[in-house]
């Protein structure tokens, strides 16, 4: 059985690893004022940015798909991994030592999976970097030199050698501790006959990271006329490695890709390679996959779905760069970027373009950049016979929708005259009316599917929202992965109503600023909220141990109290959502949302109280009449007071 991991040991990785730290290595933040950053939430697909960190509180909150929580389950969710997987990696990074209990820690049996896969890949690549300094690997510093890459590229890059032997790796990870399941599972080894012997031999090895730079699988290159193997061999799929959602390079690219707002896809390792020793270090390759969906929206939480960022793809100008062009162009609509190509000129990748003409040749090359919709008009029109009508017909039908689909309107314009002129249409005017009417019908056609809901701020008042009567949001699940018991939908709950607006900010107050609510809010009853989720929330900080000095642990034991997950999320929504105001929240602020509670439930119970007496009427018994009455007046003089002394009537 797995040890448990020491508490101590888990809240000192909690603390030790900033948020803000951990998120930016997947996607591009910036300032949302208040202390929070913002970016394009990686849980879902959105146009404008909801997804906000809160460095102070250590959480996360994303506005559009109510995803939530803190360091921990961030990287939990984005990769995927066990509650231990994930503590274990961060305290890998905060350099802090794990303890194990239930029996103590036994390396190698009670580490998580994928924490023992990445281990086998660290050790692989070290393995295959010093071989190649050996005798047997010479054929392979023998390619790199031939193209334009000494030592320190090399060392740069971690390319390494696999020697040609049958089990040289397997027998050195052996060596280390790693089982010859885990070697299979990785995609290291593959099973033979008798043994496990190595995926990889006598190839030039490329490690592939993730964006946190994490090795998680190989690209192995074909050196020897003897190799029947294909030229390019990558590691297979596995736990660690889904060729589709890893981009080469995009460890060494990241930073400058959200610092330049520009993307530059080429198509292999060697190529990468030349573009970062050029200057070009916004260049990323896939891994012997074509660009599809999955490489679209990492590149988007780096471009911050900037509308002047640009996603440049290099293609050779032969027959299949001008497909998988025409191929990358039928995702344009994906980015808010700008796309373009860049064709190399006499059909050489930038490898071969830097080793020939130099580092400004690879530059100029992405420099030269043309619109992809460009691109994809030419080769379009290319296709027909413009010398007669039926051709121009023809190929305006087919180019037509191209045009109609640019994101820039005036650029739409001026696109649609031109195409007038490429096909020698006289009548200007006509094509751009067909190009307006195709743009139109597929806008017509979009909200008549329910169109593109992302980035339309607030959604939670639907039902199945995060709310009493909606549902849990998402159906998270029960017990060991099963899917959550349903709910019933009630109607729809609005929790941006200005009869609830006041709760939310006195939760808000008492979740980031408790210090300026307590301890008058301690006081109030959950019956004083009239939302069901802020009541549950209000229950949440009660059964925690209220606001009243909260101490650094408060945050995290309030969302550990919480009863679901769905008013734990909303817990973490209150807490790293901005209050409404411009300054600096104070104690008057705070007043002021006690007091408009406060009264709020005041003129609820006396309404209620009003209404008891009139069902009462002049028959009802003297006493209790009276104690009604009673009741009735207190209440008032106390809404007056409220009125007229506010939090000092408190």
């Amino acid at each position: 059985m797995a040890g448990r991991i020491n508490d101590d040991d888990v809240r000192a990785v909690r603390d030790a690893v900033p948020i803000d730290a951990v998120v930016s290595e997947y996607l591009q933040l910036r300032g949302a004022g208040g202390g929070n950053l913002k970016g394009l939430c990686p849980f879902h697909d959105e146009k404008s940015p909801s997804f906000q960190v809160s460095p102070s509180k250590g959480l996360y909150y994303c506005f559009g798909c109510q995803e939530g929580g803190d360091t921990v389950d961030f990287v939990m969710k984005i990769d995927h991994l066990s509650f231990a997987e994930t503590i274990e990696r961060l305290a890998s990074q905060a350099g802090i030592t794990l303890r194990y209990e239930e029996g103590g820690y036994t390396p190698g049996r009670q580490q998580g999976e994928r924490t023992r896969l990445v281990e086998a890949h660290k050790a692989a690549a070290q393995f295959y970097v010093e071989q190649l300094d050996g005798t047997e690997a010479e054929i392979g510093r023998k390619f790199l030199a031939e193209r334009g890459f000494d030592q320190a590229a090399a060392q740069h890059f971690g390319v390494g050698y696999s020697p040609a032997g049958w089990d040289h790796l397997v027998r050195f990870l052996r060596g280390r501790g790693f089982t010859d399941q885990e070697l299979i599972l990785s995609g290291l080894a593959q099973e033979s006959r008798r043994n496990p012997i190595d995926r990889f031999r006598g190839r030039l090895m490329w490690p592939i990271r993730d964006i946190t730079g994490e090795v998680v699988g190989f690209g192995a290159r074909k050196l020897r006329d003897d190799d029947n193997g294909p030229k390019y061999l990558n590691t297979p799929e596995t736990p660690l490695y889904k060729k589709s959602h890893v981009l080469y390079g995009i460890d060494l690219a990241k930073k400058d890709i959200a610092k330049t707002s520009r993307a530059v896809v080429v198509e292999g390792y060697t190529d990468v390679m030349a573009c970062h020793l050029a200057g070009v270090t916004t260049a990323i390759a896939t891994c012997g996959t074509s660009f599809g969906g999955d490489h679209i929206k990492i590149l988007r939480r780096l471009l911050m779905d900037n509308a002047s960022a640009e996603v440049v793809f290099t293609f050779d100008g032969d027959a299949a760069g001008q497909k998988a062009a025409l191929r990358a162009f039928e995702d344009d609509q994906k980015f808010a970027a700008e796309t373009y190509i860049a064709i190399t000129p006499g059909g050489m990748d930038p490898c071969e373009l830097r080793l020939a003409e130099g580092d400004g040749a690879v530059k100029a090359l992405v420099d030269s950049r043309t619109q992809l919709f460009e691109f994809a008009i030419r080769q379009i029109i290319a296709r027909h016979n413009l010398d007669t009508a039926v051709g121009r017909a023809a190929a305006l039908e087919e180019a037509a929708p191209v045009v109609a689909g640019i994101k820039n309107s005036s650029i739409q314009h001026e696109s649609a005259v031109h195409l007038a002129g490429l096909l020698g249409i006289l009548d200007t005017q006509f094509v751009v009316r067909r190009v307006s009417q195709l743009a139109r019908w597929a806008r017509e056609r979009g909200r008549g599917q329910g169109g593109d809901q992302r980035g339309r701020g607030d959604q939670r008042g639907r039902p199945g929202g995060p709310g009493g009567d909606g549902g849990p949001r998402g159906q998270r699940g029960g017990p060991e992965g099963q899917p959550a018991p349903a709910v019933p939908r009630g109607p729809a709950l609005n929790l941006r109503s200005p009869a609830h607006r006041v709760e939310r900010e006195l939760l808000k107050l008492a979740l980031q600023r408790p210090e300026l609510v307590s301890p008058a809010f301690d006081a109030y009853g959950v019956d004083e909220f009239t939302a069901p989720p802020y009541a549950a929330v209000r229950r949440t900080i009660e059964d925690a141990g209220g606001a009243t000095g909260a101490d650094g642990d408060y945050l995290a034991r309030v969302r550990d109290t919480a009863p679901d997950d769905t008013v734990r999320a909303m817990v973490t929504e209150l807490a790293v959502e901005p209050l409404h105001i411009r300054r600096e929240a104070d104690e008057a602020y705070a007043g002021v949302q006690l007091v408009a509670v406060r009264l709020a439930a005041v003129n609820q119970r006396v309404t209620e109280v009003r209404g008891a007496l009139q069902r009462l009427g002049q028959q009802a018994d003297p006493a209790h009449l009276a104690a009604v009455q009673n009741e009735l007046w207190v209440l008032q003089q106390y809404g007056q007071s409220l009125r007229d002394r506010g939090a000092a009537a408190l």
